[in-house]
């Protein structure tokens, strides 16, 4: 696989393991029939899946390992005793250099653990973040962290904003992203010290490709008033699983309402184009895939319960980030960063980290 675009695989992780990773596969080598995949697991498993995707066995490299991470285990009990399991083997194809990004829709807190263990932080990143693309009624925005941090310094929350806006102009084909804070109010003087303080820094920051636009609230998510959306895991992750459960409510509401007559379900025939619309507009699968930003490496988690069309959009995901080499740009960034004429330490800002 010398020379080509490769992406490495868990080939065990999620609920179903082989049987919806080939498959995802089968449908990303479809949109990217130059992308190459070494896939680590159980060979008999994934050879046995292997064989109903004829058209995916040139494009597929087996790794036989006996050993996965359950989706229970602990992070520190994976990171212990998980150094030949499909999960670790993944990430490690990526830190020899012998895949460009990995894909695992494992276990989530083992994923972070092992990651950052083998890839390490990007120099002057303090921690990575997780990134999730969001529909917005303008197109799609990036939100970030969304669960890596439950609580972030302003220099990480500056980091964020020079990762995230690196991650959009890659995914989103954007050259200057606009970047937002997510904050309780618009108006300054609202917010925490750490908001307050990596608003600061990203006003008076120079040399940033990016658009900073201030603080925004919890409805400009949706709308898509920016490209970007920083905050903490704590709050990112709260907000991405309330979208979640809102967009199934809604779902149920029209179920039921198309079913309570005769008179809706015809209502429901002239209307199904809207609908299957509507669905493929909040159809979570196709925005699958959390990105671990900030490691000197690309990583990303798949939702461990999606089908075959979820998996083959975090692999999309991948292979765009592959392409866009969003790693360095990353580091470049970071590296670069100054507020006025004085670098700022990794550390952050006295007073303020």
């Amino acid at each position: 696989m010398s020379g080509k675009l490769v992406i490495s695989i868990d080939g065990m992780g999620g609920d179903e393991g082989p049987s919806v990773v080939i498959p995802g596969l089968e449908a990303a080598h479809l949109r990217h029939p130059e992308a190459r995949f070494l896939v680590f697991g159980d060979e008999a498993k994934l050879r046995a899946a292997l064989d109903a995707s004829p058209r995916l066995r040139d494009a597929v490299e087996i790794r036989h390992t006996a050993d996965a991470v359950a989706m229970d285990d602990k992070p520190s009990q994976a990171l212990r005793r998980g150094r030949q399991t499909s999960m670790w083997l993944a990430i490690d194809a990526v830190r020899q250099g012998l895949a460009q990004a990995v894909v695992s829709a494992g276990n989530t807190g083992a994923l972070m653990a092992m990651a950052k263990f083998q890839l390490r932080t990007i120099a002057g990143v303090e921690r990575p973040a997780i990134a999730a693309i969001w529909p917005t009624t303008r197109s799609e925005s990036i939100v970030l962290d969304v669960g890596a941090n439950t609580e972030a310094t302003d220099k990480q929350l500056v980091d964020f904003a020079i990762m995230g806006a690196e991650f959009a102009r890659a995914v989103l084909n954007l050259s200057r992203p606009t970047v937002g804070l997510l904050n309780i109010g618009a108006e300054e003087l609202k917010g925490n010290e750490h908001v307050k303080a990596a608003a600061q820094a990203l006003r008076e920051a120079h040399g940033l490709s990016l658009d900073f636009r201030g603080f925004v609230e919890g409805n400009d998510i949706g709308r898509g008033t920016v490209d970007v959306v920083v905050t903490d895991g704590f709050t990112g992750n709260i907000a991405l699983k309330t979208a979640e459960g809102t967009a199934r409510q809604i779902g149920g509401y029209l179920r039921e309402a198309f079913q309570r007559s005769l008179m809706a379900r015809i209502g429901y025939v002239f209307a199904k184009g809207a609908l299957d619309m509507f669905r493929a507009k909040v159809d979570p699968r196709r925005s699958n895939g959390g990105v671990f930003l900030g490691l000197n490496g690309l990583v990303v988690k798949s939702h461990g319960g999606t089908d075959a069309l979820g998996f083959a959009s975090a692999v999309d995901l991948a292979v765009d980030m592959a392409e866009g080499q969003i790693v360095s740009r990353i580091a470049r960034d970071v590296q670069r960063l100054t507020f006025g004429d004085v670098e700022v330490p990794a550390g952050g800002r006295e007073g303020t980290a």
